[in-house]
C-alpha cells in the first residue's frame, strides 16, 4: 500500500491487516502515522529519538515495552508513549505477530517508506 491522501481511515483494520515490519500510512507537516508488525520473537529494536515523540497503539499480539528504564508487559488495546530523548525497544513475545500503528511528532520517516523486514529497514538507516 502506497501512502495515503485520505483523512479518515480505519486504522485499527489495515494495522491488523497489515505483514509489513514497517509501512509509512500518512505524513503531514507536524505528525506521521505508520503501520508496524512485529513477528514472533522479533523486536523494534532500542533506540532514541531526539527532538520526535512517539504513540504507539497494539491492537493485535503481545509483547514487552522498555522505555527508560521501565518494562512493562503490552497486548491488544494498550498504548504506549514514548517522549523524546528516552531510550524504547518493543519485543514481541507472544505467539503470531505483535501488530500496532503508531504516530511520530515531527515525522521520523521518508514519507511513503516501506520496508517489508526489520533487516531491510535497518539496511534503510537513512530514512
Amino acid at each position: 500500500m502506497s501512502e495515503t491522501n485520505k483523512l479518515t481511515l480505519s486504522v485499527v483494520h489495515l494495522a491488523r491487516e497489515n505483514d509489513e515490519f514497517r509501512q509509512v500510512l500518512w505524513t503531514g507537516d507536524n505528525a506521521q502515522l505508520v503501520l508496524m508488525a512485529i513477528p514472533e520473537g522479533g523486536e523494534i529494536g532500542g533506540e532514541v529519538h531526539e527532538g520526535h515523540d512517539q504513540l504507539l497503539y497494539f491492537v493485535a499480539g503481545s509483547g514487552v515495552a522498555k522505555i527508560g528504564d521501565v518494562e512493562s508487559d503490552i497486548a491488544s488495546g494498550d498504548v504506549s508513549i514514548v517522549p523524546s530523548g528516552t531510550f524504547h525497544n518493543f519485543r514481541n513475545t507472544g505467539s503470531g505477530m505483535l501488530k500496532l500503528f503508531t504516530t511520530y511528532s515531527p515525522p521520523e520517516h521518508e514519507s511513503g517508506a516501506e520496508h517489508k523486514t526489520k533487516a531491510e529497514a535497518d539496511a534503510n538507516t537513512d530514512e
